[in-house]
C-alpha cells in the first residue's frame, strides 16, 4: 500500500472511531427527485425506476443513461447527488434491482445476469434504443453484463468503482465468506444503529447531505437482507478477465483513487482490458455521499467521454475537458431544483 493510500486509511479510521452524535430521529423526508415509476417487466415482476426524459422532440442519436447503482443500495442512494448534473444534459433511467431498494422480490436468486436483464426489459419497456450504461461497483459488472447481453440496446459504459473480478485476493475471499454469515446482524436492531453512526459521520464530513440524513437511513432500510447476501455470493463469483477484452463500445472508466474496497490497480486492470478512458476521482468508495459535487462532474466527464468517443467512432483515447476535477470547481447545485422539478418519495 502506498504512502499516501495507508494515510488516508489512518485518516478514515481515526475518523470513523471519533464520537458521532446521533439526532433525535426525525421524518425521512427526500431531497428532491425525478420522477418515480413502478414500472411492469413483462413475464418478470414489477419494479422501481426514476426517469428523467427531455420535453420536446429528440435526435434519434441522443443517448439516454441506464443508472445502474450498487450493491446493498438503491438507484437513489447511489445517484441522488448526480441527478441534477446528469439531467442537465442527458435523459436517464435510473433502476432498482432486484432485492434492492423497491426493485423486484423474486423468490429467485439474485443474479447478476438476471439484474441485467432486468434493465434490459425496464428500457425496452421505456421505448428506449440508445442507452450508454453507467454502473457503479456491482453496478458496474451489471453494465457490463447488459452490454454483453443485450448489445443491440448499449452503445457506451461508464464503469465506475467497479472491477473485473471480485474474489483476487484471500483477503477478499475472507471478506466473502464472513458476510454470507451476517444476514441476522442486517436485520437486526443493531444494523440500524450502525447505519445511522455511518450517514451521521459522512453528513458531518459533507454537511450538504445533513437535511437528507433520515431520509438516507430510510431509503438504505429498503432492501431485503437475503437479496443482499445472495447479491454479495454473485458478486464474489463474477469474473470478467475471459471476455473483457471484447468490449466493442466506447467506454471510460471513473477511478475513486482512494478507495479501500475496490482497489485503484484493480480498477486500472479493468480499463485496460476494456480500453477505456480513465477519468480520476479522488475518494474513497462511497465518494458519492462523501463529495456529491466531484462525484457527479466526474460520472458526468465519463460520460461525456463516451459520446465524444461515439461521435468521432474511437474506442478510448478521448481526452474530455474537466476542469473540475483538476483544480477548478465548476458550480453544481447539486441538491437544489431537479430539471424537471418532480419527485416522487
Amino acid at each position: 500500500m502506498s504512502g499516501r493510500r495507508l494515510g488516508h486509511t489512518r485518516q478514515v479510521l481515526r475518523r470513523m472511531f471519533t464520537r458521532v452524535v446521533l439526532s433525535a430521529p426525525s421524518p425521512p423526508v427526500p431531497p428532491p427527485l425525478p420522477e418515480g415509476r413502478i414500472l411492469e417487466l413483462p413475464g418478470v415482476g414489477e419494479t422501481f425506476v426514476r426517469v428523467h426524459l427531455p420535453r420536446g422532440p429528440v435526435s434519434a442519436d441522443a443517448p439516454t443513461l441506464m443508472l445502474l447503482h450498487g450493491w446493498t443500495a438503491s438507484a437513489d442512494l447511489q445517484w441522488f447527488t448526480a441527478y441534477k448534473h446528469l439531467g442537465a444534459s442527458y435523459p436517464f433511467v435510473a433502476i432498482d434491482h432486484r432485492g434492492h431498494g423497491r426493485g423486484i422480490r423474486s423468490e429467485e436468486p439474485f443474479t447478476l445476469e438476471a439484474a441485467a436483464d432486468d434493465a434490459a426489459a425496464a428500457i425496452r419497456a421505456l421505448g428506449i434504443k440508445n442507452v450508454i450504461a453507467v454502473g457503479y461497483s456491482m453496478g458496474g459488472p451489471i453494465a457490463v453484463l447488459l452490454w454483453q447481453r443485450h448489445r443491440d440496446l448499449v452503445k457506451g459504459l461508464v464503469l465506475c468503482a467497479t472491477a473485473l473480478e471480485w474474489s483476487g485476493t484471500r483477503a477478499e475471499r475472507l471478506g466473502w465468506r464472513a458476510f454470507a454469515r451476517a444476514e441476522g446482524l442486517m436485520r437486526s436492531r443493531l444494523s440500524r444503529r450502525l447505519a445511522r453512526r455511518t450517514i451521521a459521520w459522512f453528513a458531518r464530513e459533507n454537511p450538504a447531505i445533513l437535511p437528507w440524513t433520515p431520509w438516507l437511513g430510510a431509503e438504505l432500510r429498503r432492501g431485503d437482507p437475503t437479496a443482499y447476501v445472495e447479491a454479495g455470493r454473485a458478486l464474489s463469483q463474477y469474473d470478467a478477465r475471459p471476455f473483457a477484452h471484447e468490449v466493442d463500445v466506447p467506454t471510460a472508466i471513473v477511478l475513486t483513487t482512494m478507495d479501500q474496497l475496490v482497489g485503484p490497480a484493480k480498477q486500472r486492470v479493468l480499463a485496460a482490458s476494456t480500453r477505456a478512458h480513465i477519468i480520476e476521482l479522488e475518494g474513497d468508495h462511497l465518494v458519492n455521499l462523501a463529495d456529491g459535487e466531484r462525484f457527479a462532474v466526474a460520472v458526468r466527464a465519463g460520460v461525456d467521454a463516451v459520446v465524444a468517443s461515439r461521435s468521432v467512432g474511437l474506442i478510448g483515447g478521448v481526452e474530455p475537458t474537466f476542469e473540475a476535477l483538476n483544480g477548478v470547481r465548476e458550480p453544481v447545485e447539486m441538491l437544489g431544483e431537479i430539471v424537471d422539478g418532480d419527485h416522487v418519495g
